[in-house]
Parts: structure tokens; sequence; C-alpha cells
């Protein structure tokens, strides 16, 4: 029999397999195949929790935008309102004030109307009083004494 040396390689390659099993090689390959394999599927499970947990994340931080969106939008209008209510209150103060403040020059004008209409009277008064005397001293002859006193009240009353 010729042996050749790819028998001696297939009788070197077999006898180096049975070394292998009778040391359990293949009990520390298929134990550490099935380590990466639960290493692996731990590593998917805590890859699932985690995107589950950014999804539940990323819905509160929505739900926190669109709330911050409603509680500015309701500030915006409360501002607004309060905004009107102050603009109309201060329209409504204005024309109080105006209203006011007519009525003050009115009851001045008023005021100084009749202290004008009284100091008229009182000149008058002291016209028809100089007339009269004037004319008591120069006696009731005298004509000429209604020209006289209007001409007095006429300088009077510039």
């Amino acid at each position: 029999m010729h042996f050749d040396a790819e028998v001696f390689v297939a009788i070197g390659f077999g006898i180096f397999v049975c070394v292998l099993l009778y040391v359990g090689a293949h009990k520390k390959l298929a134990a550490a195949l099935d380590s990466r394999v639960i290493r692996i599927k731990s590593e998917l499970a805590e890859a699932e929790r985690l995107r589950s947990e950014a999804e539940s994340l990323l819905a509160s931080f929505e739900k926190k935008r669109e709330d911050a969106e409603e509680e500015a939008k309701a500030i915006v209008a409360q501002a607004k309102s309060e905004a009107e209510l102050l603009a109309s209150e201060a329209r409504q103060r204005l024309e109080e004030y105006i209203a006011r403040r007519t009525k003050q020059v009115e009851d001045k004008i008023a005021q100084a109307e009749a202290q004008a209409a009284a100091e008229v009277r009182a000149s008058a008064a002291d016209a028809a009083v100089k007339v009269a005397e004037a004319v008591l001293r120069k006696g009731v002859a005298g004509a000429d004494f209604v020209s006289a006193g209007i001409a007095d009240v006429k300088s009077l009353a510039h």
C-alpha cells in the first residue's frame, strides 16, 4: 500500500479532531457561542428597552411642548384682554377727566360772566350815583344832565 501525503494529512486531521473532542473543545466552543448569543440577546433587549424609553420620553416632551404652546396662547390671550381692559379704563378715565375739566372751565366762564355782570352793574350804579349827584348839585333845570350821564357811563365802561 502506498500512502500519499493526503492520507497522512487526513489521518493527522482525524487525530487532531479526536484530540479536540477528547479535550472538550467542542463544548467550550459551544459554550462560547452560547454566551455570545446570550450577550447579543441581552444587548438587543437593552436596546429595545432604551428605544421604548426614548419613545416615551419623546411623547412626554411632545406633550410638554403642546402644553407649553397652549399655555403661551392662554397667556397671550389674557395679556390682550388685560390690555384691552386697561385701554378702555384709560379711555373712560380720560373722558371723565375731559368732562371734569370742561365742567370746571364752564363754571369759571359762568363765574367770570357773573363777575363781569356784577362789575357792569356796579359801574352803572356808580355812574348813576355820580349823575344823580351832579343833577342834585346843578339842579333839575339843567337839560344836559342826561347826555352828561351817558357820557359818564361810556367813560366808565371803557
